[in-house]
């Protein structure tokens, strides 16, 4: 049997494949889907995050990105769910002479990379997204990109489980239960108010997709990146695709969703496993945003959360063999872990061989 520790969207996604070839699954997870997934804005978007450091991580995402598109008709099918999932491209505007320069250097190294990218000014900008600013004096289009709701994927990975009889642990894994070298399952602390009896749960593979907590049930150089994002609401959408930027030399997004929903993000802060909501990182976000589309203040806000991404050394992730017998990791995706979700479990199953190299766990032996 398989154990997936961790029930965000790459475990999720894990444990449905392997359901889907047959394999027996189970997930372990004390509140699924309710991590870094549940927080994330959603964006699949490789092309507009690329930047002159992170060319693997390009590679690793527009492979994944190319799976996204029947991955999401597939688990649409077999859940009946609507994953809001969309694909009319990022918009990254500037405001400023130097915030043009930035964005001609990159349009030139998108292109000395072949990617599919389109240069605007600010009044073609404009009449794609009729509510940004009139400030803005040119932007960058990447019509490949897309985005979809992490939180109706998640919903439909959990029915779709349900619907495969997958059993699903609500418990903590506090341990990697070993013996002569391997893996041989977990122990579990059971959830809720009521206190129990930790118990061990066997197996012959165990996956670790515990996000930020990988950690510390296996020696991973993973850490906690916190991000604070808000969600704003109207009765109809106030952009056509998402919008991208930097303002007072952070970069900030706007993520619409279908039913009118905005989502606006995020920060990136460096404080541990600290999910508290600030009232100036929320601060730093509507100030930002509203430099990008002044509209946003007459909308109704709806949500404010905090999600901990699994942060590695490289900012790739880590999937594949640990070296240690039984046990798969599948963590560290940063940013990255919506987009990445397909071609992790592609990985996991023997897959894509030459980009399972970028992101292997021997890096950091």
């Amino acid at each position: 049997m398989h154990v997936i520790v961790g029930g965000g969207i790459v475990g999720l996604t894990i444990a449905w494949r392997l359901s889907r070839r047959g394999k027996p699954v189970t997930v372990v997870d004390p509140a699924p889907a309710s991590g870094a997934s549940h927080a994330a804005a959603g964006m699949l978007a490789p092309v507009s995050e690329v930047t002159y450091t992170e060319e693997p991580l390009l590679r690793l995402g527009t492979a994944s990105l190319r799976r996204w598109r029947e991955f999401a008709a597939e688990l649409a099918e077999e859940s009946g769910a609507d994953l809001d999932y969309r694909a009319e491209g990022t918009l990254d505007v500037a405001f400023g002479s130097d915030d043009l320069a930035a964005l001609d250097e990159l349009a030139a190294f998108m292109d000395k990379l072949g990617l599919p990218v389109e240069r605007l000014t600010g009044r073609e900008c404009r009449r794609l997204e009729p509510m940004l600013a009139p400030s803005v004096r040119g932007g960058l289009l990447a019509p490949g990109d897309a985005w979809v709701d992490p939180r109706r994927v998640t919903g439909a990975l959990l029915a779709a489980l349900e619907r495969r009889q997958v059993p699903l642990i609500r418990a903590r894994a506090t341990e990697l239960l070993r013996d002569a070298g391997s893996v041989h399952g977990v122990r579990l602390a059971p959830a809720g108010p009521e206190p129990r009896e930790p118990y061990e749960l066997a197996a012959e593979h165990v996956v670790l997709a515990a996000g930020a907590w990988s950690g510390e049930l296996f020696d991973l150089p993973v850490r906690p990146v916190k991000g604070q994002i808000m969600r704003l609401r109207s009765r109809e959408p106030l952009l056509a695709r998402t919008v991208r930027g930097s303002v007072h030399g952070s970069p900030v997004y706007l993520v619409p969703r279908g039913d009118g929903e905005l989502v606006v993000g995020a920060t990136q802060e460096e404080l541990g496993f600290d999910r508290r909501v600030t009232a100036g990182g929320l601060y730093e976000l509507l100030r930002d945003a509203r430099e990008l589309v002044p509209g946003i203040t007459e909308l109704e806000l709806g949500e404010v959360v905090a999600g901990l991404r699994p942060g590695t050394p490289d900012n790739l992730p880590i999937i594949g063999p640990s070296g240690v017998g039984g046990l798969e990791l599948a963590t560290g995706h940063h940013r990255g872990g919506v987009l990445l979700a397909p071609l992790t479990a592609a990985i996991l199953q023997g897959e894509e061989s030459e980009l399972a190299a970028l992101c292997a766990p021997g890096r950091f032996a």
